[in-house]
């Protein structure tokens, strides 16, 4: 399985620290960056690089991290085809793959390391509903998207 993952100049040390994690435990990773820390770079621009991703099935997942989460979330959620949820419960990440079939989460760099790998434990292996109302309630999203 694929992952993509990007951040802004928040999120360099945390993002270094899930994709040592998510590769020790044997994901492929692909940095959508940023690579050198940099204030002046604009959040915007990686989260669309990770929506790109997702678009084009380059990635099967991704992960964002900013100060909130809550700017890469609206950015990357502008690409057609990304359903991005900005979590910080377990609760909340199981739920938006179940019903949402959310295929990139955003975080805050606030939250701690050992509650966020369990997000993205739960998020890379939480199914979507089989249920129809969650299937019907995602398709009416997709179809809006055209």
């Amino acid at each position: 399985m694929k992952i993509g993952i990007a951040c802004d100049h928040n999120g360099m040390k945390l993002k270094s620290e899930i994709i040592n994690y998510l590769k020790s435990i044997n994901y492929d990773i692909i940095d959508y960056g940023p690579k050198i820390l940099n204030p002046q770079d604009d959040y915007p621009d990686y989260a669309f690089k990770l929506g790109e991703a997702i678009k084009e099935k380059k990635v099967e997942y991704g992960i964002l991290i900013c100060g909130t989460g809550i700017g890469m979330s609206i950015a990357c959620n502008k690409v057609k085809g990304v359903r991005c949820a900005k979590v910080n419960t377990i609760k909340e990440t199981k739920l938006t793959r179940i019903d949402n079939n959310a295929n990139v989460i955003a975080f805050s760099k606030d939250l701690n390391f050992e509650k966020i790998k369990r997000i993205i434990e739960v998020f890379l292996t939480t199914p979507f509903s089989s249920e129809e109302r969650h299937h019907r309630r995602v398709e009416k999203i997709t179809k809006y998207e055209h």
